[in-house]
């Protein structure tokens, strides 16, 4: 399958897929023209198979085309179907998959990370105690919880956003195409968001290990080698964050014209209206508020910027690339305040009846987390467009520490309930039995150089220079 530009006379009809024969059916030699291989070695996801392909003056036949959508008649006309659309429909389906990758391979690295730091005995607290746990430090709760509350979100809402594909899929079955744009822009932000997520806290879980962490049979490589190459297919995060961007603006732009909002872009009109925002309360929708407000503002300083540089004379290309790191900034802040928007929702509204009271008490405080983190590392933007006093931040620090505390009794067995196999994590750290140090010490014993009590380059290289006479 071949995904090229179609040109007809000169005039472009945009990016078609074709069936397009590589080989020889019988030698399975590449047909002349056709260059292809495989790009070599990569960071991770080695068993995937992913090459290069080069053509060279070869003719692909007109009924080669996929024409359920678009056509190409047998005179040269073509044919744009308006159901052509759709193929939206499947770049969201496929970031939503990249979702449930990312938040995966986090929820992994995190129960690799508890576990092992429920094993790891360091540093007294008091001198006159033995040593502790290192999952009792507080720093080394501030590096493993927040990213098991990352994963948890992103689990979350990445099933919300499968419900909301669902529902879409019915809509334009209806007729009604009113939302799919906005799937489209929500599913590129979680895919950036989770990615971006992702790549950060399986390394900052890997670091909370220390130096046994380098390790390969920790298996954090190959978590981290699967999870940062997820940030750049599908569409590399800049570039999602730059699509995302634009369609903030032309948002915005709408929202001065007086137009309606759809759902998922109701917060920027409720902001437009009414923008100043309420005195501070402890709760965790206000926090929700101090997203959407921020994200609100930062589009709006994005249109703002934008438009002046149109005014003053440049082109909107121009402009636009001018104004890229407003336009990024409000591209996440916009993911950001879904992300916690929906959790709360999830957590706090939908299917809370169907949980155990016990349940719900621990997912709150994950919440907590969540929201209270997330606020806290934003707090540069929350700050220029909120009036956030020197009192409500302690109350933030107060609450995050509230929550690590918390979380601290649960932390191993909410990662025991992730569920994942031993066979799944390869690890020697995160092995549910805790025998961390034991599993370190076959693995280690399994290097070839450990194969024979003296190697054999002791008696053909090291043996002879130590007795000469040098």
């Amino acid at each position: 399958m071949v995904v090229a530009q179609l040109y007809i006379d000169g005039k472009h009809h945009g990016i078609q897929m074709f069936i397009v024969q590589l080989r020889d059916l019988e030698t399975h030699m590449p047909l002349p023209g056709v260059d292809i291989g495989e790009i070599g070695k990569k960071l991770g996801m080695a068993g995937v198979n992913q090459g290069f392909l080069g053509f060279k003056r070869v003719r692909i036949p007109r009924t080669n085309m996929l024409m359920r959508n678009a056509k190409v008649l047998p005179g040269g006309k073509f044919v744009q179907s308006p159901a052509s659309r759709l193929n939206y429909m499947t770049m969201v389906f496929t970031r939503c998959l990249i979702v449930n990758l990312s938040y995966d391979c986090l929820l992994q690295a995190a129960t690799i990370a508890t576990r092992y730091s429920a094993v790891r005995r360091q540093s007294p607290i008091n001198s006159s105690d033995p040593e502790p746990q290192i999952i009792d430090h507080v720093t080394q709760q501030q590096k493993l919880f927040p990213e098991i509350a990352n994963g948890i979100a992103y689990r979350i809402t990445g099933q919300h956003m499968w419900e909301l594909y669902e529902l879409t899929l019915k809509e334009i079955a209806n007729g009604d195409y009113t939302r799919m744009a906005d799937m489209h822009i929500v599913a590129c932000a979680l895919k950036v968001l989770s990615t971006t997520d992702g790549s950060f806290g399986v390394e900052r879980l890997r670091l909370a290990c220390g130096g046994h962490g380098y390790l390969t049979s920790t298996n954090f490589s190959t978590l981290y080698g699967n999870v940062i190459a997820a940030y750049t297919y599908e569409g590399e995060n800049t570039v999602l964050l730059l699509q995302i961007g634009r369609y903030l603006v032309k948002t915005w732009t709408q929202l001065t014209q007086g137009k309606k909002m759809s759902p998922l872009a109701a917060y920027l009109a409720e902001i437009y209206d009414k923008p100043e925002i309420a005195a501070w309360n402890d709760s965790r929708s206000y926090l929700v508020k101090l997203l959407q407000f921020t994200a609100a503002n930062k589009t709006r300083l994005a249109f703002e910027n934008l438009t002046n540089r149109v005014n003053g004379g440049q082109t909107l290309e121009e402009a636009s690339n001018n104004t890229g790191i407003e336009l990024t900034q409000a591209a996440e802040l916009h993911g950001r305040q879904f992300v916690a928007s929906a959790f709360l929702e999830q957590i706090t509204v939908a299917k809370k009846n169907q949980r155990s009271v016990a349940l719900n008490s621990v997912l709150e405080n994950i919440l907590e987390l969540y929201l209270v983190q997330t606020v806290l590392r934003h707090m540069n933007d929350i700050l220029r467009f909120t009036p956030i006093s020197d009192a409500n931040l302690r109350s933030l620090q107060n609450r995050l520490e509230l929550s690590l505390k918390k979380l601290r009794p649960d932390a191993v067995a909410i990662c025991d309930g992730f569920d994942y196999h031993d066979r799944v994590l390869n690890s020697t750290l995160g092995c549910y039995d805790g025998n961390v140090y034991e599993r370190l010490f076959e693995a280690a014993k399994k290097s070839p150089l450990n194969q024979k009590p003296v190697p054999d380059s002791f008696e053909k290289y090291l043996k002879p220079f130590l007795k000469s006479n040098l």
